[in-house]
């Protein structure tokens, strides 16, 4: 918890000073003191009261002007909120294996799938973008709230050779840039400034989607870094088996290089890969990125993990930490205990009652 006008604290002051004033008080009501002859007959003229009902109502007045004192200082809490201006980078890795026949009827069919659930779950004022990336990262959409031209570059998809992880995050940063002035471009020095001392997480956040690992450009987990020294969050999701399984992609998902060699053959209406491959999935390194840039690292091996992944994503992206201001709470705390204290003090004070007996009758 911050203040905004953390001088306003000073009002506390008059606590301390109220209680060097009650025991000033109290020292001079013993220097002025009558001696009686009987001490019985006074305190049975004075209504009884115990020591814990004298000290209640006072701490509790005290208290609430503590409180009172905290709102004049416009306290203000740390506390996840929604946010109105999102943008979600949404990469997507189109290589060669994303012809996999694990998942059914391919990896890349189940991801071109699920991005288009994920799409159109959005609530309208979210802006998405597309990358692309296998060998090189591409930027197909900008952040837009359009659904219909994101879906349509969606349905686009080819594959190719090669997969670029490092470079589809840089890529995303760049996009995320472009709308966002408080994040820099990968190409600006930002100096030797520490990520987690930069302060709280741009609401911009980049998905990545890969069911392989880094074989070309930039290391994944320097990418990442340039995205933590922005303060840019990075979900990575790993996505596929490791079983053995035929490469089959339809003609209308593969570009002119998509595997080396040429080597195609008929099967099904597309494009196999005859044997059995295994594709092993680089979790360490997805899990470092997530972990570095506070995003987080899942797993799914089916249509419906992948499903259930991405449409749990915005309850994590939507929301980001912020400050807000709690004077209220505050205030209304220390009205409550300022006006306990005085009622139970009037009540606990007040003189005893006279009852009023018939005269007899003579």
């Amino acid at each position: 918890m911050s203040f905004h006008w953390p001088w306003a604290l000073a009002a506390a002051g008059i606590v301390p000073l109220l209680l060097l004033v009650r025991w000033w008080l109290n020292r001079r009501r013993k220097r002025t003191a009558v001696t009686v002859s009987s001490v019985a007959l006074i305190r049975a003229a004075l209504p009884g009261r115990t020591a814990w009902r004298r000290r209640i109502p006072v701490y509790l007045f005290l208290a609430g002007l503590v409180a009172l004192a905290g709102g004049l200082a416009r306290p203000q809490a740390r506390i996840s909120v929604p946010s109105n201006n999102t943008s979600i980078l949404l990469a997507i890795d189109v290589s060669g294996s994303m012809c996999s026949t694990d998942v059914e009827p391919n990896r890349l069919s189940a991801a071109i799938d699920a991005a288009r659930k994920f799409v159109e779950a959005q609530d309208d004022g979210t802006k998405i973008g597309l990358v692309a990336f296998s060998g090189i990262a591409g930027l197909l959409v900008t952040p837009t709230t359009d659904q219909g031209q994101l879906l349509d570059a969606i349905d686009t998809l080819k594959t190719a050779r090669g997969t670029a992880i490092g470079q589809a995050i840089l890529t995303s940063i760049d996009a995320i840039a472009e709308t966002n002035p408080d994040v820099a471009a990968t190409g600006v020095d930002l100096g030797d400034a520490a990520p987690n001392a930069l302060g709280d997480y741009e609401p911009d956040t980049i998905v990545v989607l890969t069911d392989g690992s880094n074989t070309t450009g930039v290391d994944p987990v320097t990418a990442a870094e340039q995205a933590a020294a922005r303060r840019v969050r990075v979900f990575t999701i790993g996505f596929g088996t490791t079983e053995p399984s035929q490469m089959v992609c339809t003609p209308d998902q593969v570009s002119g290089d998509s595997f080396a060699g040429g080597g195609f053959r008929g099967g099904g209406g597309g494009f196999g890969g005859g044997r059995g491959r295994v594709q092993e999935i680089d979790e360490d390194a997805l899990t470092k990125v997530a972990d570095l840039t506070g995003g987080q690292y899942f797993k799914a091996q089916d249509a419906d993990e992948l499903d259930g992944v991405l449409g749990d994503l915005p309850k994590e992206i939507g929301l980001h930490q912020a400050n807000v201001e709690i004077s209220f709470w505050f205030v209304l705390a220390g009205a409550v205990l300022v006006f306990t204290g005085l009622g139970l003090s009037l009540w606990w004070n007040r003189a005893p009652g006279l009852t009023v007996r018939p005269a007899k009758k003579v």
